[in-house]
């Protein structure tokens, strides 16, 4: 019989911010900007904020992790900043900037069509425009994880020589 877990005696360390509830943090602002045409711009701002937040504190936890794995070993401060700054550039891409920019463009898409071919009064049109791009967000994710680590491993990594190393 297979297990889905990790083998028996092996017990993997749970990454709070990739492995639990806390990872849907980086998708604050998608939600967001589905809602960006119901609700005021400060709360669309402040979604960014929660996202931006998230991307620091993995940031920061990953960099902890590369110190503590690397004791007081030569090189130590290059691995940290690596870790630091890949994981932070990678969540920023893959949690922020891409998915955002996206779900907004949906959105503001499907409001402007939904204007110019239907009759739909426009309280219809914006919660239509806020459903698309809610249902958006779990269609993109895994296109625009696989876009950034293929864009990260053919740039960036190749500096640092983490093509392999680094796959948040």
């Amino acid at each position: 019989m297979s297990s889905l877990g990790p083998p028996e005696g092996k017990q993997e360390k749970v990454d709070i911010y990739r492995d639990t509830w806390v990872r849907f943090l980086g998708y604050a602002n998608e939600v967001g900007e589905a809602f960006r045409a119901l609700v005021p711009r400060g709360l669309v701002w402040a979604s960014y904020g929660i996202s931006t937040a998230y991307v620091t504190a993995d940031a920061v936890d990953k960099g902890k992790k590369a110190a503590a794995a690397h004791g007081d070993n030569p090189g130590k401060t290059m691995k940290v900043g690596v870790a630091v700054v890949d994981t932070f550039i990678w969540q920023a891409l893959a949690s922020v900037a891409i998915p955002g920019f996206t779900i907004n463009r949906l959105c503001a898409a499907s409001l402007f069509l939904l204007g110019k071919t239907t009759r739909w009064p426009l309280p219809m049109r914006k919660w239509t425009t806020t459903a698309i791009g809610l249902s958006a967000i779990p269609v993109i994710i895994t296109p625009i994880d696989r876009s950034v680590d293929f864009l990260l491993n053919s740039t960036l990594r190749k500096l640092y020589g983490a093509e392999e190393k680094h796959k948040p």
